[in-house]
């Protein structure tokens, strides 16, 4: 067990064995343990097949821009399975079990390496070229065997049984990394007295200085001196720590998403415990101390189990004691590369060979070097790595004018440790569109101009060495102090053995992946090589984001930390072009893949979407009402009686409502005040309709279009005073039309003296329908006249209804005399059961959303969203009555007399009759020619609302048809299962088309 552990090195408990297991065998490890490490102590390196061409894989990094070592993890319970875990971030447990992807049967011999014999076969850009032809392969053959083969490691089968959180915090000072710069901006910060965020994604503090500690700081050991910063840290009131926190997300406004993980190193959860938290952070100034990765270089076979980067090497051995191999060479155009050899070889590993394709090592390094042994091979470069499971040796030769010679030397070992320097990590600035600026110097992108209240320090901006990001720690943690006011008074820290380092960037070493060589690979993932960068090139590509997207290179789980910037300087050179000028691709959330759990957070289950209840649901579910989801909204659809079904529960709602009288809650319906001195000019503008000359205590219905001139919404309007109007809108139309309605006035008409408030949960709504309806109604109002004389159809009242304040509409959607009664939310309740018991002198019925549908429809109402697609006019729905004819201007206007909106060949609204008037059509069933019989035939339109009507006893329906309002009178039909079914075009209106009822 642990045979590659190195006795006194590392930070983990080799006093705490942990078991584990991997593809079913059992492993043993220590606390503080990743699953990586753990692995690499017992001699493993092949963890994983490549995406493509299954090629076996080890881990390259020790963090989370891991592309290889991608793992499935599971804890004993049904449902808790999460595939393409990072194996070099997972914290090993007790009992933790884990698996390899990609391959079938076995990890060791797997079936799908045949795609490694055959890569001349799958070139980049082969799925778009492949896949065309012949047509009739698709269904057949090509998308069963994409489907099959597609993505990474499996979904998981079974519902998470998992729990997740989220909470909102508000500091004054975010502090990202906790690395020497993030430390000394929090150990400055600290002494301000400022609120004060420190996150990192590590368990434990100290980022670089966790592998790279054979410094000393202020004369004291590295780990000696981290140590007494954490404490100092946690012991800070002022200050909160944040460890296996990841920082996903900048957005706007300072707000930063912080993703910590909170059980998934534990052997036992507490119960109730959540497995992660999203964090969403409001900093007024936040401090980005990310650091830098390390690059990897592009040369033959570079992507096979034993190859890792230089600083990964040093990671497992200082930070969990574990040394990759007994024999590792060393391959480089940076300094930094050297001192992970001189740390590795003063830990007992052999170093045979040190190439460095530079001429001009520093002598303090060679003599370094000399000291301990190892051969050094200046002007050199690596032709290829040996072996094919695990890393056996390396091929190199000496670079000639820029390329190979043909002499060729081989150094037997069982690592390579490679570094093409350092890429400072600007994926948080990014998100906040801050510019980039190219550093041509040391070939790098740097933080340019900024959007947000933000500070970059460290290697994060390009400097390189623990003083350098301590120095700037302080100085950034100082700026974002004088920016908020405060000020403190920092400590300094010296570094003594400070190792800073210089190198040159090289996109692909001298002849990497030409000609007959071995391949060079860019993306590890996703097994891009330098030359499907040069062929994407050349098949055409100039921009990098259309390379990334034909070549696939950075859209693995690492979103491109590691291949991006080898794979832009490739297509740049191959492009003969500065690097600026190729662009950058985009970095977006979340710099890490993230849980879906973490970001639903509490919305799980009955919680995942919230369900909106009227203060009348509680009565309908207390008589067997049957409900249905609308919007956010919970309604109730129909009111069954015992050995009803919904079809007869609905045809008795109707008949009774039409009868005698209904009654409904229609306390979802949206509801917005627009008050001020310009409310009756601003609803001029808004909707179609004219406002000014609208008397108070009438009502108007109102009709909103949006600026490409469709029908965005509608609702019944009543002007409660001169400067009063009560909006309503549609169920789900509530937000969309505030949002509307506040985005022309802030910005179109900020001139206007108007306000807008939600009021939809501040009524009660309850629509009486019916010829008896103001029989139930008059018992409980006494200040007003509700006679049809003294309060026609169109009018509102405010009274008192049962002693409750209460607006008054007399308005109907259901063609019938009608009352929508609006009473505070609180009460809507005690009212219902008052009408409701009076209601019953009268035979009253309460009916649901299902009966007030075929009663709207019977009188051809429209529902926008069900009538409208978002493409209808008002011309097309039959609404041209509803426009202004005298209105200067209303939004929308103009599109109206766009050539193509006064087509007459345009969908318009029609009513159908079937012939057979027992046949209900189907709800989107297509409509055509009377006689089509093509295959496919020419689609005329769809039905958009079909009903049994008891009020006409046969089916009716509306339709958007081309052509529609010059079809009345003829005939279409609807081809359904099984048969075509005939139908007449009628008018919209099928039942009281005087409208005599309505003025009862």
């Amino acid at each position: 067990m642990n045979n590659w552990r190195v006795k006194g090195k590392g930070r983990i408990n080799t006093n705490k064995t942990v078991s584990f297991t991997f593809d079913g065998t059992a492993y043993k490890g220590y606390e503080g343990d990743t699953v990586a490490s753990a692995l690499l102590a017992n001699g493993v390196h092949l963890m994983g097949r490549s995406f493509k061409y299954h090629r076996p894989r080890g881990p390259v990094t020790a963090g989370s821009e891991e592309p290889n070592a991608l793992i499935g993890t599971s804890r004993a319970g049904q449902g808790q399975f999460e595939p393409n875990t990072k194996a070099t971030t997972q914290e090993i447990y007790q009992g933790l079990i884990t698996t390899s992807q990609n391959k079938w049967p076995s990890l060791n011999f797997d079936i799908g390496e045949i795609n490694d014999r055959l890569y001349r076969l799958f070139a980049a850009g082969f799925y778009y070229k492949t896949f065309m032809w012949p047509k009739s392969f698709w269904d057949k053959l090509y998308e069963p065997v994409i489907r099959a083969t597609a993505g990474l490691g499996k979904a998981p089968s079974h519902d998470d049984p998992d729990t997740y959180a989220s909470r909102y915090l508000h500091t004054d000072l975010l502090i990202v990394g906790a690395g020497p710069a993030g430390l000394a901006a929090a150990l400055t910060a600290m002494k301000s007295g400022a609120d004060v965020v420190l996150v990192d994604e590590n368990p434990e503090l100290g980022g670089s200085l966790l592998f790279e500690n054979a410094t000393t700081l202020n004369d004291q050991a590295c780990d000696e001196w981290l140590a007494k910063a954490v404490a100092e840290l946690a012991a800070a009131p002022n200050v909160r720590v944040l460890t296996r926190a990841t920082a996903i997300g900048y957005y706007h406004e300072n707000m930063v998403g912080v993703a910590e993980k909170l059980t998934d190193h534990l052997t036992r959860v507490p119960d109730g415990a959540p497995r992660e938290r999203m964090w969403r952070i409001r900093a007024k100034e936040v401090i980005l101390a990310q650091g830098a990765i390390e690059r990897p270089l592009v040369f033959g076979n570079n992507d096979r189990p034993g190859v890792l980067m230089a600083s990964a090497a040093q990671t497992y051995l200082n930070r969990f004691g574990v040394k990759v191999g007994d024999c590792a060479a060393v391959v480089t155009t940076h300094d930094s590369a050297w001192f992970a050899a001189f740390d590795l070889a003063d830990a007992g590993v052999k170093i045979p060979v040190i190439v460095d394709l530079r001429q001009d090592a520093s002598q303090d390094l060679q003599r370094g070097a000399a000291e301990r042994g190892i051969a050094v091979r200046l002007g050199h470069t690596v032709a290829t790595v040996k072996g094919r499971k695990r890393a056996s040796g390396i091929t190199i030769c000496e670079v000639n004018a820029g390329s190979q010679s043909d002499a060729v030397s081989s150094i037997a070992c069982d690592t390579v440790l490679m570094s093409g320097g350092w890429t400072p990590s600007l994926h948080l600035f990014s998100h906040t569109k801050g510019s980039l600026i190219w550093d041509e110097e040391n070939e790098v992108f740097l933080p340019g101009e900024k959007t947000e209240r933000c500070h970059i320090a460290g290697a994060g901006r390009g400097l390189w060495g623990q003083q350098q990001a301590f120095d700037d720690g302080k100085h950034a943690a100082l700026e974002a102090l004088s920016a908020l006011g405060q000020s403190a008074t920092p400590n300094a820290v010296n570094v003594r053995g400070d190792r800073t380092g210089t190198g040159v960037v090289m996109e692909e070493l001298p002849g990497a992946g030409g000609g007959s060589a071995p391949r060079a690979f860019v993306d590890f993932q996703n097994d891009v090589c330098a030359k499907d960068i040069r062929l994407a090139v050349r098949e055409g590509m100039r921009s990098i984001e259309h390379v990334k997207r034909f070549t696939t290179t950075g859209m693995a789980t690492d979103q491109g930390k590691l291949s991006n910037m080898n794979g832009l300087k490739i297509a740049a050179k191959q492009l003969e072009c500065p690097v600026p000028a190729v662009g950058l691709t985009t970095f977006r959330p979340p710099y890490t893949p993230t849980t879906f759990g973490s970001f639903a957070g509490y919305h799980k289950g009955e919680l995942f979407e919230v369900t909106r209840k009227t203060n009348i649901d509680s009565w309908a579910e207390e008589n067997a009402a049957v409900f249905e989801s609308v919007s956010l909204w919970r309604r109730a659809r129909y009111f069954p009686k015992v050995g009803e079904d919904m079809d007869a529960a609905v045809l008795r709602e109707c008949r009774q409502t039409r009868a005698s009288v209904g009654m409904f809650d229609a306390s979802t319906l949206g509801k917005i005040e627009v008050v001020g001195p310009d409310a009756a000019e601003f609803m001029n503008r808004i909707y179609t309709n004219p406002w000014s000359k609208l008397a108070p205590g009438r009502c108007r219905y109102g009709l909103m279009l949006g600026e490409d001139g469709f029908i965005r919404d509608d609702g019944v309007i009543g002007r409660i005073s001169q400067d009063r109007f009560h909006v309503t809108t549609t169920t789900g139309g509530a937000a969309r039309v505030l949002t509307m309605m506040e985005h022309f006035l802030q910005t179109e008409w900020p001139e206007l003296d108007v306000w807008l408030t939600s009021t939809t949960e501040q009524w009660s709504t309850i629509a009486l329908n019916g010829p008896n309806a103001r029989k139930v109604l008059e018992p409980f109002v006494t200040d007003a006249d509700l006679s049809a004389e003294a309060f026609p159809h169109m009018a509102l009242k405010e009274c008192l209804v049962a002693g409750f304040e209460a607006r008054v509409f007399r308005v109907s959607f259901t063609g019938e005399l009608g009352f929508e009664v609006n009473v505070p939310a609180e009460h809507g309740r005690a009212l219902w059961e008052l009408l409701h018991e009076e209601g019953q002198k009268h035979g009253l019925c309460v009916y649901g959303t299902e009966a007030m549908h075929v009663m709207r429809a019977e009188k051809g109402y429209i529902i926008v969203g069900q009538e409208t697609d978002g493409t209808v006019t008002p011309a097309d729905a039959g609404l041209t009555w509803a426009i202004g004819k005298k209105k200067p201007d209303f939004v929308g206007k103009r599109s109206l007399s766009r050539p193509d909106m006064l087509q007459a060949d345009r969908k318009q609204l029609i009513g159908l009759l079937t012939e057979d008037p027992n046949t209900v059509l189907e709800e989107g069933a297509q409509i055509v020619e009377v006689g089509d019989t093509a295959i496919p035939a020419k689609m005329l339109g769809h039905v958009t609302s079909s009903y049994w009507s008891s009020a006409l006893n046969r089916s009716i329906a509306l339709a958007l048809v081309e052509g529609g309002h010059h079809r009345d009178g003829g005939a279409v039909d609807i081809p359904m299962p099984g048969k075509t079914h005939r139908a007449n075009v009628t008018g919209t209106v099928f039942y009281d088309p005087e409208g005599e009822r309505l003025n009862m």
